[in-house]
């Protein structure tokens, strides 16, 4: 059983002058437990729309899809997800403490572990000295860090995360980096979207790619990382103690490391050059 499977999802939307606008068009996708799996677009490509559908806020237009094997519809399918939305708005008139305990009531927690929890989170977020202030005298980082806390809250199974990194600094961007691969070891599956290719490098086991509501590719970071090897960059020592550094061709690799061999230099180092995410994600959508 997928954590999250989406099966020919849909949703047209009425535009301007009454034009329909197709915002998704048969997405197929499927995320495991254990995986995270970074959902990749440009602004505009339908990254949102999908988390919408999935959570329940609006209905798609056709397909189908299921949250540990449970349809979307159920109420009992999003209690096992932690979401955070694009643009989170709270309760301002509530501290960060208040709504996180508030939060923690709707999902049933008991009150010691809801206290237990709710400190774990504030200090994990680094808002614990701010926990008694309202939230509407938060920085729109601040916010940001009081979303998060309320997904990790209840120890959900799934994370759908909407651009989390959004509004943080380097600091908190380096910080929901860690979280995000420490769930991975936890085995939970965590799904967000992005147009940053460089957090879709760094922490994702696969990257799906979507623009204009199409999904257009789905495949493991290491392979994407692989086909983007473009030569390689060789250190040779002589016998002198010199260095240079030569780049080589993909193809010409073997046959420049027998020739290195058989003038008696040796290759201390063999680094690849290679396109990163970025590169790859402009050649997709380009097409």
């Amino acid at each position: 059983m997928y954590a999250l499977e989406i099966c020919g999802l849909g949703k047209k939307f009425k535009g301007k002058k009454l034009c329909t606008v197709e915002a998704l068009k048969g997405l197929n996708l499927s995320v495991k437990q254990g995986e995270v799996l970074g959902f990749l677009g440009p602004n505009g490509a339908g990254k949102s729309t999908t988390i919408k559908c999935l959570m329940g806020l609006i209905r798609p237009t056709e397909g189908s899809a299921t949250i540990l094997g449970r349809d979307i519809t159920s109420p009992e399918a999003r209690m096992r997800v932690g979401y955070l939305p694009e643009n989170p708005a709270f309760y301002d008139y509530l501290s960060a403490e208040e709504y996180l305990l508030f939060v923690g009531r709707v999902f049933g927690m008991s009150e010691d572990l809801l206290a237990q929890r709710c400190e774990e989170m504030l200090k994990l977020l680094e808002l614990w000295e701010h926990r008694k202030r309202l939230i509407r005298t938060y920085s729109k980082g601040m916010v940001q860090r009081v979303g998060l806390a309320q997904v990790l809250l209840h120890d959900p199974a799934i994370y759908i995360l909407d651009e989390p990194m959004s509004g943080l600094d380097p600091i908190g961007r380096a910080l929901v980096k860690e979280i995000i691969l420490d769930l991975k070891k936890r085995g939970k599956c965590v799904f967000f979207s992005t147009h940053i290719t460089d957090d879709v490098e760094k922490i994702c086991d696969r990257v799906a790619v979507i623009n204009k509501g199409k999904l257009l590719v789905v495949d493991t970071v290491q392979n994407v990382l692989q086909r983007g090897t473009e030569g390689y960059m060789v250190t040779v020592a002589a016998n002198d103690g010199s260095r240079e550094e030569i780049f080589v061709e993909t193809s010409e690799l073997q046959a420049f490391i027998r020739q290195t061999v058989a003038a008696s230099r040796s290759i201390e180092k063999i680094e690849p050059r290679r396109k990163d995410m970025e590169a790859f994600f402009l050649e997709i959508v380009a097409q």
